[in-house]
């Protein structure tokens, strides 16, 4: 889909500049994106109907927040806003290339350090989006109750009511909540990515790691970790990087089935029922 003139228009009166070329991109299932040349440079730019608007909101909010904390390279965010029938977001581009065979301790450091940007609470001040789903980030004191609360029951619910989970699997959660105290164990909230899977992690030019389309919140570490198992591997290299920054539960991997539940069930959720296997695998796995 060509960028709608509306918001080219927005892009060279923001700019000061004429728009030289436009370039779609591949890869998002959720919005239209744009490699845009100008004279002042290349940008990145996102769009979608006005009414995808507090999606962009949040994820400028959430990328201005990694990037606060120093860590790893974060897109610069240029503009956000909302033109006519669209909403857009406005970031540098990202030239990619090759990874350097430092690229995975990089990453484990990196991670490292912005895990140690505590939060006040677990949550944040404001809800956000997983996907296309809406993430709910009422903060709470411990993360056991925002576990359950926040990241289980609200997918378990919305999987109910689309009709995409059964009974027995209901009850199968119903167990678990009540075992969730002994199945955790206690640590500050961190600030985490939130979907950090392989489609959201980059390459630089200096082939360097850039973390881009986040879903932050302050969670259990444990969280992030597990997520980025689910449909990639890393390198032992990562861990002994991440680990020379902050140390990890010696059993922390045990818990990777426990963790993956909730992206799991964003899955059931967006994808249809062919994840639910894997959920009562994980389920049957934590409750024997």
């Amino acid at each position: 889909m060509a960028l709608p003139a509306e918001i080219q228009q927005e892009v060279s009166e923001w700019l000061q500049c004429q728009v030289i070329s436009v370039h779609p991109l591949g890869g998002g299932c959720i919005h239209h994106a744009q490699r845009v040349e100008t004279a002042k440079g290349i940008y990145f730019i996102k769009y979608n109907q006005v009414s995808q608007a507090h999606n962009f909101e949040v994820e400028a909010k959430g990328l201005e927040l990694l990037r606060s904390a120093q860590a790893l390279r974060i897109p610069e965010l240029i503009r956000q806003d909302q033109v006519g029938d669209y909403a857009y977001l406005i970031l540098e581009f990202v030239e990619s290339g090759a990874r350097t065979p430092k690229f995975w301790e990089q990453l484990g450091h990196g991670l490292g350090q912005l895990h140690q940007r505590r939060g006040e609470a677990f949550g944040l001040k404001y809800d956000n989006y997983i996907g296309a789903l809406p993430q709910i980030n009422t903060q709470k004191g411990r993360w056991l109750d925002f576990f359950r609360e926040c990241r289980l029951r609200p997918m378990v619910e919305l999987a109910e009511r689309k009709g995409q989970i059964d009974a027995s699997t209901m009850h199968q959660f119903d167990q678990l909540y009540e075992r969730l105290p002994v199945l955790f164990p206690e640590e500050a909230p961190v600030l985490l990515h939130g979907d950090l899977w392989g489609g959201n992690l980059m390459t630089g030019a200096n082939g360097e790691p850039v973390l881009i389309d986040p879903a932050v919140y302050y969670g259990h570490r444990e969280m992030e970790l597990a997520f980025m198992t689910m449909f990639d591997s890393q390198p032992e290299s990562f861990y002994e990087a991440y680990e020379e920054v902050y140390p990890l539960e010696e059993d922390w991997e045990d818990r990777i089935p426990l963790c993956n539940l909730y992206p799991l069930m964003v899955h059931v959720n967006l994808f249809g029922g062919s994840y639910l296997g894997q959920v009562k695998r994980n389920l049957r796995e934590l409750l024997k």
